[in-house]
């Protein structure tokens, strides 16, 4: 399946595989579509050595139960899951465990999905206030969202996205994440400036970027 971007901040053509194996074609607003459907014949190479080592990479996983001793991932540690009688709120993380009140273990994965989004905006905001000046740059905004295959967006706005499940990842990892996305609001594409941005506030964000290539798949799951 193929999946075309059109935008007008776009100014060349880029082809991304996603986690689930999808390509996004991004493209500048008014593209041809036959000059696109040709830049991906023309990618084929690359394409197939990208899903080739995609599909090495993948790893199975196991749908999550909300039952106790399940692990559920926060900032790149896994908390066992202790189901309860009575607490006030249906989730809570408290004393290295999470704690569904078992009256909610059927809505166990809005429970949590609603938890991870309402701890990662306070730690993403952070992360934002920290780098963004480092940067040179001024979000105008910060959402939680589910962004399907994506980690991050960047809206012309100004406004930074996240995927609720950006904050499973380690803190080293969500970090690459939140500059990668501060850097698009100076360089819309991932031209060598972007890289350089990025390098520059994180010299490491190689190792960064490829390790979230060959474990994030692990930390979405089957939720």
């Amino acid at each position: 399946m193929v999946e075309v971007r059109l935008s007008p901040r776009r100014r060349t053509i880029g082809l991304t595989v996603e986690r689930d194996g999808g390509l996004t074609v991004s493209a500048p607003e008014g593209s041809d579509l036959a000059a696109l459907e040709a830049f991906v014949l023309q990618k084929r190479p690359w394409l197939y050595r990208k899903l080739a080592e995609k599909k090495a990479l993948q790893r199975p996983v196991s749908a999550k139960q909300y039952i106790s001793g399940e692990g559920f991932p926060y900032l790149g540690r896994s908390y066992r899951l202790l189901l309860v009688d009575a607490q006030e709120e249906p989730l809570r993380l408290e004393a290295g465990r999470f704690r569904l009140r078992r009256s909610e273990a059927a809505a166990g994965r809005e429970c949590f999905i609603r938890w991870y989004g309402a701890h990662a905006r306070p730690w993403l905001q952070r992360r934002v206030d920290a780098f963004a000046p480092r940067m040179g740059v001024a979000p105008t905004g910060l959402e939680i969202r589910d962004l399907g295959h994506r980690w991050g967006s960047c809206a012309k706005s100004g406004k930074l996205n996240f995927h609720w499940a950006t904050i499973l990842l380690p803190t080293s990892v969500v970090e690459y994440v939140v500059v990668h996305e501060l850097a698009h609001l100076a360089e819309p594409n991932h031209t060598p400036e972007f890289w350089l941005r990025v390098e520059r506030t994180l010299p490491d964000y190689g190792q960064r970027r490829q390790w979230l290539a060959e474990h994030g798949a692990e930390y979405v799951g089957e939720w």
